[in-house]
């Protein structure tokens, strides 16, 4: 079983379209060993403990320094030992020091259709105020490795949505969660899981058939 923890900073919808998929059998070969929120209040973690999932609250607000956060972060890590880690709105920069550690083991999900309306400053609902202020016509969903950029990882899988007359920036985030990000999602975990993504050249590889076993399947190109 692969051991993963979700790192999340809001209200989980993510990581309970997550959990459904693993209960329901979508996701298989995956254990829920632990959920990280920067935010002690976030419902996130109330989902995670409604369903037995460890839930574990690392908040920079709690650190007079922002390395003492990230070593805090880093220990809680090491302390689940995961073979994943998913960013299901996880509103904090990883420390560099964890995607060292866990090089080619750390997925994230953006709501647009990368290399749009992603990078700094684009996150939440503050994405989807952007593509409406520009105007685009199709928007989506991303799920992609994280690196040492911002937004910058090999991506695994995307999904486009349409932009409608009359959107408001909280309409379009709920069409773009439900048609999107919470397809992508758990399909990238239970691919990841089980061998069928691999990652060459900075460029990911999927296939319906065993690529690999997950732990080889990441190489040091991610």
């Amino acid at each position: 079983m692969l051991r993963t923890v979700v790192c999340v900073s809001g209200g989980g919808t993510n990581l309970q379209a997550v959990i459904n998929a693993v209960e329901d059998g979508r996701i298989t070969n995956v254990q829920l060993v632990g959920v990280i929120s920067n935010n002690r209040s976030a419902k996130a973690l109330e989902r995670a403990q409604n369903h037995g999932i460890p839930a574990f609250c690392i908040s920079p607000r709690d650190f007079t320094e922002r390395e003492q956060f990230h070593e805090a972060f880093l220990e809680k890590l090491r302390e689940l030992t995961p073979d994943l880690i998913v960013l299901a709105g996880f509103l904090v920069a990883i420390p560099p020091a964890v995607v060292r550690e866990y090089e080619g083991k750390i997925i994230n999900i953006h709501p647009s259709l990368i290399p749009s309306f992603c990078g700094v400053g684009y996150y939440g609902l503050k994405v989807h105020e952007k593509v409406l202020e520009r105007g685009v016509k199709v928007t989506g969903a991303t799920v992609h490795f994280v690196n040492d950029g911002m937004d910058e990882g090999p991506i695994i899988a995307q999904k486009a949505v349409d932009v409608e007359e009359g959107d408001t920036p909280e309409v379009l985030q709920r069409r773009v969660m439900e048609q999107a990000e919470w397809i992508l999602l758990p399909k990238a975990i239970d691919d990841f899981a089980n061998g069928r993504i691999a990652v060459e050249n900075n460029r990911v590889k999927t296939t319906d058939v065993t690529l690999c076993e997950p732990s080889l399947c990441i190489r040091k190109s991610v």
